[in-house]
């Protein structure tokens, strides 16, 4: 069983959406952590999250400002750290596609920053964040982060005898995060009208607190190089709209620059490594840096079909209407209503 207790964390873009939730679930669960540094550059961010979590009521918390573009200031910051979580990224489709070598340092010269100063600094392991959009990219943001996703897995073969493992958690569209589409939505319904890019969009569907217990069990059963991918449902943007706002009119306004009808996690090409562990799949390495044998039967893994390929336009799991708008009570407005 996962203990944290007495174990050193940083969270590399910790001010996030994804970096509070965590930050929450590690001070609940494991009071007793020795320390926990949130590195952000976002000086904003930092003094509004120390606000929440203050240094007075959970002296294990540390508020690090520092950009993953700067090597050196990660090498210091990952100092006595025992496990990184590298949530720093830039996200943003459309501001990626404007300004892509800003995108390009953070997101990939970044993750490669990430990896050398935690085996500089002989951190235990390493857990990145990915995104559907990493898989078959058609947009910078995705192409960066499966670019990310590829340096942390081949980090696996750099590390010599040193005692690290790094590995790749995956997931969809995160419920309330910056950003994302609901609370847009519940900002514009105001007007009356909710703008879809395309009314056939479909988008894969994960709470935040899901995505931290993605990371948690990433740290727990990782042996380094798999890519971790949730079991998670489908929804329609259309479907989100009207749970949001059933008289507002939606208005298609057409697909922005590097969008996707439906986003995929694991593609065809990607099926002859991929195995089921139950609750998610894990996508391994060609050639792994452990025993695939042992790795099968420890965890009884079993191969998917050649060809099989996880897409939120073809999953097997919906949300409907109803249930999104129970979902965003519980995960986004508590005091939502229509």
């Amino acid at each position: 069983m996962l203990d944290l207790n007495n174990k050193s964390i940083l969270i590399t873009g910790g001010t996030g959406s994804f970096g509070k939730m965590f930050t929450k679930i590690i001070l609940t669960k494991y009071s007793n952590v020795k320390r926990l540094v949130i590195l952000s550059r976002d000086e904003q961010k930092h003094f509004q999250m120390a606000m929440e979590f203050p240094e007075s009521k959970y002296p294990s918390i540390r508020y690090f400002i520092g950009d993953v573009r700067d090597k050196k200031r990660l090498v210091r910051a990952f100092e006595g750290i025992d496990i990184v979580i590298h949530a720093a990224a830039m996200k943003h489709v459309h501001l990626a596609e404007y300004n892509p070598m800003e995108c390009i340092k953070t997101n990939v010269l970044g993750a490669e920053n990430v990896i050398q100063a935690a085996i500089e600094a002989k951190v235990e392991n390493v857990v990145a964040l990915s995104t559907d959009k990493a898989a078959a990219p058609i947009n910078l943001y995705g192409a960066t982060k499966l670019t990310s996703d590829k340096l942390f897995i081949a980090a696996n073969n750099i590390k010599g005898n040193r005692a690290i493992k790094f590995s790749v958690v995956r997931y969809g569209n995160v419920m309330g995060s910056n950003g994302s589409v609901m609370p847009f939505f519940i900002n514009k319904r105001k007007e009356g009208v909710l703008p879809i890019t395309d009314k056939r969009m479909t988008r894969f569907n994960i709470s935040l607190e899901d995505g931290c217990e993605m990371v948690f069990h990433a740290i727990d059963k990782a042996w380094g190089g798999e890519i971790f991918v949730p079991k998670i449902p489908s929804y329609k943007v259309v479907d989100v709209a009207t749970a949001i706002c059933p008289k507002c009119e939606q208005k298609e306004v057409g697909i922005r620059p590097g969008e996707k009808i439906h986003e995929e996690m694991i593609t065809s090409s990607d099926s002859f490594t991929t195995y089921d562990l139950g609750k998610y799949y894990a996508i391994l390495p060609q050639t792994p840096t452990f025993d695939l044998a042992e790795y099968i039967k420890h965890f009884n893994a079993k191969i998917v079909p050649q060809g099989f390929n996880y897409n939120s336009g073809e999953n097997d799991e919906w949300e409907t209407v109803e249930s999104l708008h129970d979902l965003i009570i519980k995960n986004v407005d508590p005091n939502f209503t229509v």
